[in-house]
């Protein structure tokens, strides 16, 4: 009988055996930007006590907190009116002592096409298909470009989620060379989400109106299907940088019937 490999994506070598801490632009500071913006911290303090650099992380959000925002998002009624950036870095900072930033802007290109600060890795938050598509349009330009540098953009890992679904995919922003195995079947390209389902993306339709209060926000949204999403998202992410390796890319999860569904490299 012939061995059948399984496909595996071998994570880059930088993020496991970093000089430097690995960098994260954390694009969206709102439901599910909050959450995981407090599991990066843990997996951060994680990390360097296994004596990994671990990571410096730019959070970029340009809105500020409101009152809707308040409990189901990592804010308090007295930080309504503070960019929610500054407020969720200033907790994260003094809480653990770290040195994260907190960007008030939108994440966007730059007169050269890219952003004026790179990451190894970007992990998005946002709540429209406009953004992913600005945002993969943004990462693209990385592809063309060879030089190697310690924050050369590496993956993108995408979140989103409606009132009670919601899914994480894992994508490759250049082909990460995969070292050989006779266990595996390497896969070097991870798709971007905006590639793999694009007309799924264009067939939305983009709903990001204010709320006016927690009750019509809980409408929208499930009180917790944002911690779940940013809890699996994050967990993926661990698992890349512990184990060097993933056979899941992603992740379709339904909240309502308590199921969750793995994107299997292929």
């Amino acid at each position: 009988m012939k061995n059948v490999k399984t496909p595996m994506h071998l994570t880059h070598n930088f993020l496991i055996n970093p000089t430097n801490p690995v960098t994260v632009n954390l694009i969206g500071g709102g439901g599910t930007g909050s959450h995981m913006l407090t599991a990066l911290a843990k997996m951060n303090y994680s990390l360097n006590h296994v004596g990994h650099p671990g990571l410096q992380v730019n959070l970029w959000d340009d809105d500020v907190v409101t009152q809707p925002n308040v409990g189901r998002q990592l804010f308090a009624e007295a930080e309504i009116g503070l960019p929610k950036s500054v407020a969720l870095i200033n907790k994260i900072n003094r809480f653990f002592g770290f040195n994260w930033k907190a960007k008030t802007q939108r994440f966007e290109k730059n007169m050269q096409g890219c952003p004026e600060i790179q990451a190894n890795l970007y992990i998005s938050c946002v709540d429209t298909a406009t953004a992913r598509f600005e945002i993969a349009e943004i990462l693209s330009c990385f592809r063309q470009r060879s030089a190697i540098n310690r924050d050369a953009p590496l993956y993108w890992l995408d979140t989103g989620n409606s009132q009670s679904t919601g899914q994480v995919i894992l994508g490759t922003i250049p082909e990460i060379k995969q070292p050989p195995t006779k266990r595996y079947k390497p896969v070097s390209v991870l798709p971007f989400i905006t590639d793999e389902f694009r007309n799924l993306l264009e067939a939305t339709e983009d709903q990001n109106e204010p709320s006016c209060s927690t009750a019509e926000a809980l409408q929208k949204q499930d009180l917790f299907i944002n911690p779940h999403i940013a809890i699996l998202g994050a967990s993926l992410i661990w698992n890349i940088f512990s184990t060097g390796m993933t056979d899941n890319r992603g992740f379709f999860t339904n909240l309502k019937d308590f199921t969750s569904a793995p994107l299997k490299v292929a």
